[in-house]
């Protein structure tokens, strides 16, 4: 099914309610997430694997970008059967939401992704991805929404979900670029990072915000350290927006 969505206008003072968004990523010492020619896209051990599934298992919908899913063999789901258990005595459904986001729609509908029919899959693109990629991608898809022209409309699409799908928190878990957004328009309320003992270098290489940098200080995305503990070689890092 394809649906176009819009920025429904605020009732007075109030704004439409969007989900608590939170990015999950692991990044090496120099801030790198992949190497330059995306080779080596996975590095974090199996403790940072667990975190991630913990971290679903918290989420009503899983979100990454349109590269992050073609690159690796992503299912975007709960994982093992104790973080479904876990999620089902939080009240959640046993398993999470899927989205993949592409501003053009260029995703495979041969993913391996679609082959994996436990939730339901949801893209959300934009009116550039034209019609007969559009109808292409909704076979596979369960929805496809568009929310923007040439834009993805990242308000009109998380009070979509929040409003339509039940969404109250949403991970997203790269990359860089759709970090970026969300970011930059002030959507993140929490990011979990985690500190790998590698430097990949490489000035192309891909970093957590792949987007446009702010040209003032007081322009870029605040965010204050909650918390952090180191297991073995590897730092795990939480921090929460701040208020402005």
């Amino acid at each position: 099914m394809i649906v176009r969505v819009s920025t429904p206008a605020a009732d007075g003072a109030s704004s439409p309610a969007l989900p608590y968004v939170l990015v999950n990523m692991a990044m090496t010492a120099d801030g790198k997430i992949a190497t330059a020619n995306r080779r080596i896209a996975s590095f974090g051990t199996r403790r940072d694997l667990a975190h991630l599934y913990a971290l679903r298992a918290t989420a009503d919908a899983v979100m990454c970008g349109a590269r992050t899913a073609s690159a690796e063999d992503i299912h975007l789901g709960p994982g093992p059967a104790r973080y479904r258990r876990s999620r089902i005595e939080r009240g959640l459904a046993e398993f999470n939401l899927r989205i993949l986001v592409s501003g053009h729609g260029r995703i495979d509908p041969a993913s391996s992704i679609f082959t994996r029919r436990f939730s339901p899959i949801l893209i959300l693109t934009t009116e550039r991805a034209g019609q007969t990629r559009l109808r292409q991608l909704d076979g596979p898809a369960d929805q496809v929404v568009v929310c923007g022209r040439t834009q993805i409309d990242f308000r009109a699409a998380l009070a979509w979900l929040r409003s339509a799908r039940g969404v109250k928190r949403l991970l997203c878990e790269g990359g860089g670029e759709l970090n970026a957004a969300l970011f930059g328009q002030g959507f993140v309320d929490e990011l979990h990072l985690t500190i790998c003992p590698f430097v990949f270098g490489g000035a192309a290489a891909p970093t957590i915000a792949d987007g446009p940098s702010p040209r003032r200080l007081a322009d870029a995305a605040r965010l204050r350290l909650v918390s952090h503990r180191r297991i073995g070689d590897e730092l795990f890092c939480l921090f929460r927006k701040v208020r402005r």
